[in-house]
């Protein structure tokens, strides 16, 4: 049976040299425009002018948050998951926003910068090692969306099968609760969970600098490619450090995120990716003429 001609029903391109798994040069969209000529007037001007996050509440879901970073503060609230008292139940309890590791730091500096007036929280899952439990990353998620975020950033995967229905469960209940799941795919091939799923807002990253700039991804799992090669990111202590992966590209798209809500609350997730879609920069404005795809001009 011959193969359809969309891009989405084409196999995965391969790995890209030099990138985190699932993460593609900018060129490589470029050249494949989408075209998306059914909703006129929705830019970013339109979607996030303006705009700067307040009355959103975004959740950092990682290692923790040094609360007290120049970049990062204020932190709202924090908690960690920790040993319950029969020794094995995991259970969240209140914390100082501190960040050891500093991947959720590197996270939160990112979406502080996007979004500046976000109300921003944490929720450590991760130990100081930046590893940690399924279960542990299990409480922390059932937690985040009990208390009812707007936008929980996920930089973080599991590749235990054991957890994927339970991760499942939760990611559909946060979807229809409203609170939208932006997760980084993992920087190597390998199947991990949740960012393949339908019900979350997967990103791995391009190789441009510029923070605003993103792709709509046609050939899924990963729907959207940020900034994450050498980002200057906010690490434990005040300092800063250039990190690369998917997990710095998966904040930029969580602040973009908390900037469009803050414009239009009323966005379903759906809705929310919807307008995600039509604002990257390889979609079309202009449809197709004479079977030559036009980007709009960025």
């Amino acid at each position: 049976m011959a193969m359809s001609g969309h891009p989405w029903r084409q196999d995965r391109p391969r790995h890209a040299t030099g990138l985190p798994a699932w993460s593609m040069p900018a060129e490589h969209y470029r050249d494949q425009p989408v075209p998306a000529n059914v909703f006129h007037g929705i830019d970013p001007d339109w979607a996030w002018g303006g705009a700067d996050g307040r009355g959103i509440r975004v959740c950092v879901l990682d290692s923790g948050v040094d609360g007290f970073h120049p970049m990062v503060a204020p932190v709202d609230q924090a908690w960690q998951v920790v040993t319950g008292d029969d020794g094995r139940t995991p259970r969240v309890e209140a914390c100082e926003p501190r960040d050891s590791a500093g991947h959720g730091t590197a996270c939160a500096g990112i979406i502080r910068g996007l979004a500046p007036a976000v109300s921003l929280s944490s929720i450590k899952v991760l130990g100081d090692g930046r590893s940690g439990s399924g279960a542990a990353l299990i409480a922390g998620l059932s937690a985040a969306i009990d208390e009812g975020f707007d936008i929980i950033n996920m930089s973080l995967s599991t590749a235990r099968p054991e957890y994927r229905n339970r991760l499942a469960e939760l990611c559909d209940r946060a979807y229809f609760r409203r609170c939208m799941l932006v997760v980084a795919a993992h920087n190597l091939p390998i199947e991990s969970f949740p960012w393949n799923f339908a019900s979350v807002i997967s990103v791995a990253s391009h190789d441009q600098q510029e923070s605003l700039r993103y792709y709509y991804n046609a050939a899924p799992p990963v729907e959207f490619c940020a900034r994450g090669l050498r980002v200057p990111v906010a690490s434990p202590g005040g300092g800063t450090s250039c990190s690369t992966g998917n997990s710095f590209a998966a904040p930029h798209i969580a602040g973009i995120a908390a900037r469009i809500l803050s414009k239009h609350p009323w966005l379903t997730p759906f809705q929310l990716k919807s307008v995600l879609y039509h604002c990257a920069d390889n979609i079309t404005s202009k449809g197709v003429d004479g079977g030559v795809l036009a980007t709009r001009n960025t």
